[in-house]
């Protein structure tokens, strides 16, 4: 089986071709697999498997020079959707140690957190289990002038809930059934609907694993299922295939990330996205700060009367 419409995040951020030589059988494969994906011909088992998993990764000093670049670039976008009225939702599904949540943060670290909102859902309560599906969602959509980035969504009925046994079948084929209609209207009440799947190699996702767990840091991020989902592993490609077989259409298509990379995974995520909506700069009325008004009648407090943080570094 193969599918059409999948669209993969074109990698734009590649190394010098001196830095990284590669003999000519390894260029041919690769420039195979690149026309396949440029006419669509992405079959099933290559779904999940980010082409070159050996390509050497980004080096600092560049992914922090083009991830400022864009992050002008999203003021910019922010404030073109205030001053337009826009309602953009952005869903970020994938595995886990995907990348999804490293991806959110560089998009939103310069916006503002009034018109950039993040929504992360932790399980539902017993109240929103006797709810129409959808519900919980739809209350976090946006207003006018407002982009939501969803760190994971409604399709966790696609992927954990159905591995892990935590929906019926039929809740699920309802969810597979429903789901474009319930996007698609969406869609037609104005809304701009992004999809994207941040896909991971198995070797990348256990290095990660290792790495939250080593670092008390990052040991929160792992949790008992992030564990036993490294045993159903051939399962969640399962359900993935079955989510995009239904839901990656043409009017609501799923963009794929190759995330082995994780610099190169932001970079060319942030930059896809600026380049799904069409933007301008805001004219903005120069701004003077005016002269510090001071009233000679004002005597401050004495300092002994305040409670201070201690000066330790």
């Amino acid at each position: 089986m193969y599918y059409l419409r999948t669209k993969y995040v074109n990698r734009n951020y590649k190394l010098n071709s001196m830095s990284h030589k590669k003999d000519k059988s390894k260029d041919k494969k690769e420039r195979k697999e690149n026309l396949q994906k440029e006419v669509g011909l992405i079959s099933e088992s290559q779904q999940d498997k980010p082409v070159d998993h050996e390509r050497e990764k980004l080096p600092g000093n560049l992914y922090e020079e083009e991830l400022a670049k864009l992050q002008v670039e999203l003021v910019k976008l922010q404030e073109w959707i205030k001053y337009k009225g826009l309602r953009v939702v952005a869903l970020f599904e994938g595995r886990d140690a995907a990348g999804k949540g490293g991806a959110i943060k560089r998009i939103t670290e310069s916006l503002n957190p009034r018109v950039c909102r993040v929504v992360a859902l932790g399980i539902p309560t017993e109240k929103e289990k006797t709810q129409w599906y959808f519900q919980r969602y739809v209350s976090h959509l946006p207003a006018a002038g407002e982009m939501v980035l969803f760190d994971r969504s409604w399709y966790n009925r696609a992927g954990v809930e159905r591995v892990m046994g935590f929906c019926t079948d039929a809740e699920y084929w309802d969810f597979l059934r429903s789901c474009p209609n319930f996007e698609t209207m969406l869609i037609r009440s104005g809304i701009i609907l992004i999809k994207y799947w941040f896909s991971v190699s198995d070797k990348e996702q256990e290095r990660r694993f290792i790495q939250r767990i080593n670092d008390p840091t990052r040991r929160w991020k792992i949790s008992p299922m992030d564990v036993e989902s490294r045993t159903k592993w051939v399962e969640y490609s399962k359900a993935k295939d079955e989510m995009f077989s239904y839901t990656d259409t043409k009017q609501s298509p799923w963009y794929v990330v190759e995330a082995d990379d994780k610099r190169r995974a932001r970079l060319n995520c942030i930059s896809h996205l600026l380049s799904l909506i069409p933007y301008e700069e805001v004219p903005r009325e120069t701004i003077v700060l005016p002269p510090l008004a001071k009233d000679k009648s004002y005597v401050r407090p004495p300092m002994s009367e305040q409670t201070f943080v201690p000066n330790k570094y």
